[in-house]
C-alpha cells in the first residue's frame, strides 16, 4: 500500500461513539476523495480491521475500549505507511503528547467543524499534519520550554541513554503512577513486555530502579 496512490483514500473509522461515526461517515461519504473501508468500536477491532483492509488513513478515538493509544502503537508498528489521525474529545497534554510520540499524523478534537474533516484528511494523505491551532501552540510551547532541555540533559554525550518511542511512552506512564498491569492494558502489550522496556529504561538512564528513573524524569521535566 502506498499513500502516494490516487484517491479515493481508504479510511478506517475506529470509535465506540456511534453518533461520531455517523458524523464522519456523513462528511466523507459525499466526497469522492474518500472511501470508508471499515469501522471499529474498540482497539482490538481497530487493529484487526487495519491489518485486514490496510487503509490509507486510520481515524482513531483515544477513549474507545481497549485503549485507542494502544491501537495506535500496534497499527503504527505493523502498518508504517498508514497515516494515523486521532479524533477525540481528549485535549489534555498527557494524551496529546503521548499520541504525538507514537507517530500520529494528526490530532483533531471532536469539537471541530466536521465539514472541515475531508480537507484535513486529504492534507494528511498529501504529507501535511492535521491539528487545530490551539493544540499546535501548546506543542510549540512544550518543545520550546521543556523537551529540548530534557532530551539534551539525558542524552548529551551518552548514546546509550537515548530511549525509544515506546520506552518514552512507558516512562511517561510510570510517572503518572500507572502499574505494570495498567500500562500493559493501555498499550495492549503483555506485562512481561512492559517489564522488559522498564529494565531497558533503567539501564539506559543509569539508575538503580524504576522509582529512580521516574524521579529523574519528573525532575528534568520540571526544569
Amino acid at each position: 500500500m502506498s499513500t502516494a496512490a490516487k484517491p479515493p483514500w481508504r479510511i478506517l473509522i475506529a470509535d465506540d461513539h456511534a453518533p461520531t461515526r455517523d458524523d464522519v461517515r456523513r462528511v466523507l461519504d459525499g466526497d469522492e476523495r474518500f472511501a470508508i473501508c471499515a469501522e471499529a468500536t474498540d482497539a482490538a477491532e481497530a487493529v484487526l480491521a487495519a491489518l485486514s483492509e490496510k487503509p490509507d488513513i486510520c481515524l482513531i478515538d483515544l477513549n474507545m475500549p481497549g485503549s485507542g493509544l494502544g491501537a495506535v502503537w500496534e497499527i503504527a508498528a505493523r502498518l508504517p505507511e498508514a497515516k494515523i489521525v486521532i479524533l477525540t474529545v481528549t485535549d489534555d497534554d498527557a494524551n496529546l503528547f503521548a499520541a504525538l510520540r507514537s507517530g500520529v499524523a494528526g490530532y483533531l478534537l471532536k469539537t471541530m467543524n466536521f465539514d472541515r474533516l475531508p480537507d484535513e484528511l486529504d492534507g494528511v494523505c498529501q504529507g501535511e499534519a492535521a491539528m487545530q491551532r490551539t493544540l499546535m501552540a501548546r506543542v510549540l510551547e512544550r518543545f520550546r520550554r521543556s523537551e529540548p532541555r530534557w532530551r539534551q540533559t539525558v542524552s548529551s554525550g551518552h548514546a546509550r541513554w537515548r530511549l525509544t518511542s515506546r520506552e518514552w511512552e512507558i516512562l511517561d506512564l510510570l510517572a503518572q503512577g500507572r502499574s505494570t498491569a495498567e500500562i500493559a492494558e493501555r498499550l495492549v502489550i503483555s506485562p512481561g513486555a512492559v517489564r522488559v522496556h522498564v529494565a531497558a529504561v533503567v539501564r539506559k538512564l543509569g539508575v538503580p530502579d524504576r522509582a529512580a528513573a521516574v524521579e529523574l524524569f519528573r525532575r528534568r521535566s520540571e526544569t
